[in-house]
């Protein structure tokens, strides 16, 4: 009868739930398969495609604003260079930040089941990307562009406290967007040769560690307690608005010799960045609608946010 009551519980609005260790079995047979090593892999000392952008230019925070109608193709092509950086650096500090999140997950389940075994994968993935995205950064001749101490700090903070639901609806929120940016870039040839080489590498692991939390993230909001529920809506929707401000930098206008303040502000005011944004959002957003995420204050975050319509 118990078995029965907890078939029927592990149904949500996209149906029924799989069982946990059968979804873990499959993803570490496919690590198995098509897991990388960026340093064999990548052809790290092949010199950059004079001409060639580091991002394409319709993800860039600037495109089609009055400074970008200014701006000559080497200043587009500079600002492509540092603003891959400073995605290569969110993503070094998202990915730190995930590693945490996936320990703590694990630290009180059985160490042989499959589940953790996946867990301890993923861990293994990351560091690998984040040592691919320092090093793609030293070779694009930019600095490194960490986030803001306010936001290095309030990282800390969700790390300490975190729920296991909020930190798998947190991490679909680091990994869905920045997917959708590079599932754009690595079959772009208008983009130099190694980023397109890291991006593809990237988007073949994510899309593993994106199934895992997806089906975690379920199984955590039909199981957690109400409280539990309620403050993942919240927590999920003040990282929304944290991370949309991460994507960012203003550093990178002082660099490439733009006015910050002006630069800023025309990105705040850009319909087609705020497009962009909500595009690369909409799969995740779609789906935490559909499982109860999006709801009361948490909702209204998203909006703030602007990754919500």
């Amino acid at each position: 009868m118990t078995t029965v009551t907890e078939r029927a519980a592990l149904r949500d609005a996209l149906g029924l739930l799989k069982d946990r260790e059968q979804v873990a079995e499959r993803l570490l047979e496919s690590s198995a398969k098509h897991s990388f090593d960026p340093d064999r892999e990548l052809d790290w000392d092949a010199p950059p495609i004079e001409g060639k952008y580091y991002w394409p230019p319709e993800l860039l925070s600037l495109y089609d604003t009055p400074l970008w109608k200014k701006m000559g193709e080497e200043q587009r092509i500079d600002l492509s260079r540092h603003e891959a950086a400073a995605l290569g650096s969110l993503g070094i500090w998202f990915e730190i930040i995930l590693m945490q999140l996936l320990v703590r997950h694990i630290y009180d389940k059985s160490l042989t089941s499959n589940h953790v075994r996946y867990a301890l994968t993923e861990i293994a993935d990351e560091c690998r990307h984040s040592m691919m995205f320092a090093r793609m950064i030293r070779e694009s001749g930019t600095p490194a562009y960490p986030v803001s101490r306010v936001n290095h700090n309030l990282a800390r903070i969700l790390k300490t406290v975190s729920t296991t639901p909020g930190s798998f609806a947190c991490t679909l929120l680091g990994e869905e967007i920045l997917d959708w940016m590079q599932r754009l870039t690595f079959p772009d040839e208008r983009i130099q040769p190694l980023v397109r080489g890291v991006t593809r590498i990237h988007v073949i692991e994510e899309a593993r560690h994106v199934r895992y939390a997806r089906e975690e993230l379920r199984r955590q909001m039909l199981t957690a307690p109400r409280w539990e529920q309620e403050l993942t809506r919240i927590s999920c929707g003040e990282a929304a608005r944290v991370f949309s401000l991460a994507f960012v930098n203003p550093q990178v206008y002082d660099n490439i010799g733009l006015d910050r303040r002006e630069a800023v502000a025309q990105v705040k005011a850009s319909g087609h960045r705020r497009e962009v944004m909500q595009t690369g959002a909409k799969r995740l957003t779609d789906f935490l609608d559909d499982i109860g995420v999006l709801r009361g204050v948490g909702r209204r975050l998203w909006k703030s946010s602007g990754l919500l319509a």
